[in-house]
């Protein structure tokens, strides 16, 4: 029997995931939404401000997560997550799991609850993810500190970097692997195939909209900052005035 769990910040594409997980035969909690989010979602968000009495804003992009990978887990936190998580942890299917991108926000407490899970981490463009509205958006509704702007695509930005270094500072547990949505559009079967040896079943073929690739390149808006470099360097994403990966991708697409 496994547990798997997709993270990724909101507009990541991980619906996709949770869609083909779904196809293939994963229990994936209920109800769900059309995202593929388990709800009701509620307590992962009470969850989620939970965690964040831990966290240590040190001032401009720099939060002190220390405290979260040591110290005893609330059982406050461990109830409610366990209340989001009642149908995924009471069914009896071979294989389980969830998705909701505010899985994110805890992950340091969710890689101790369950370390034996199997961990899919979903990374899009930022430039992508920052164009639509999401919900954690405003980190200060989960109960963490960051510098105040009203810059509404910054704040996003922001919240996608701290979500970023957040997970690069959480100890990583035993089976975790980490997946581009443009790859898993773009090079769907090599990418399923990787997804397969991690997961060890079958996956389905969910049907796949290229369109989705760099949809940043017809907005009108802003949509870098240079709080987005560094991630965008480590997974092969165009940074403005360098060559793009992605822009090689969409070439093959387009037969250019």
């Amino acid at each position: 029997m496994s547990l798997i769990t997709v993270i990724g910040r909101g507009h990541s594409g991980t619906r996709a995931m949770s869609h083909t997980l779904l196809a293939s035969g994963v229990f994936m909690g209920e109800p769900l939404n059309r995202s593929g989010d388990l709800l009701p979602p509620e307590a992962m968000y009470e969850a989620c401000r939970v965690l964040a009495r831990y966290v240590r804003w040190l001032g401009d992009l720099r939060w002190d997560w220390s405290a979260l990978f040591d110290m005893p887990i609330p059982d406050e936190f461990q109830q409610l997550i366990r209340t989001y998580l009642r149908t995924v942890l009471e069914d009896t299917s071979e294989h389980r799991g969830w998705k909701i991108p505010e899985t994110t926000l805890v992950l340091p407490w969710i890689v101790r609850l369950f370390p034996e899970a199997k961990y899919i981490y979903w990374v899009r463009n930022p430039r992508d993810c920052i164009l639509g509205r999401h919900l954690t958006d405003d980190l200060h509704d989960f109960g963490i500190d960051y510098p105040a702007t009203d810059d509404v695509r910054l704040r996003r930005a922001i919240s996608w970097r701290y979500q970023y270094d957040l997970i690069r500072a959480t100890p990583r547990p035993a089976q975790w692997i980490e997946v581009r949505l443009e790859d898993f559009v773009l090079r769907q079967e090599e990418t399923l195939t990787r997804l397969e040896a991690f997961l060890g079943i079958k996956l389905a073929r969910i049907v796949v909209n290229p369109e989705v690739v760099g949809r940043y390149r017809l907005d009108g808006g802003p949509n870098y900052y240079d709080i987005l470099e560094p991630a965008m360097r480590e997974y092969g994403y165009e940074v403005p005035g360098t060559l793009s990966a992605v822009s090689g991708q969409l070439a093959e697409v387009s037969g250019q």
